[in-house]
């Protein structure tokens, strides 16, 4: 699986939001260059749980709808006798 790399505009959000965070929960004053490389860590080394659990998440969605459709077909059916 290649490398998770998040677009440079959601990493500054990203990068905001944990300055913000850490400012807030822990009186501590954060770099952007220090909390860039915290994400990019978070996203190597947890990123692949997150992203399988979508895959996961997807899946049931789509096994869902499939049934849904199956169920569908089923009640147009017509009879052959």
């Amino acid at each position: 699986m290649p490398e998770i790399e998040l677009e440079k505009e959601r990493k500054s959000v990203l990068v905001g939001k944990v300055r913000k965070y850490l400012s807030e929960e822990f009186d501590l004053e954060a770099g952007g260059f220090e909390v860039e490389f915290f994400i990019d860590f978070l996203a190597r080394e947890m990123g692949a749980g997150f992203y399988n659990q979508g895959l996961h998440d997807a899946q049931a969605i789509v096994s869902s709808k499939l049934e849904d459709i199956s169920d569908a077909i089923y009640e147009i059916e017509k009879s052959v006798n």
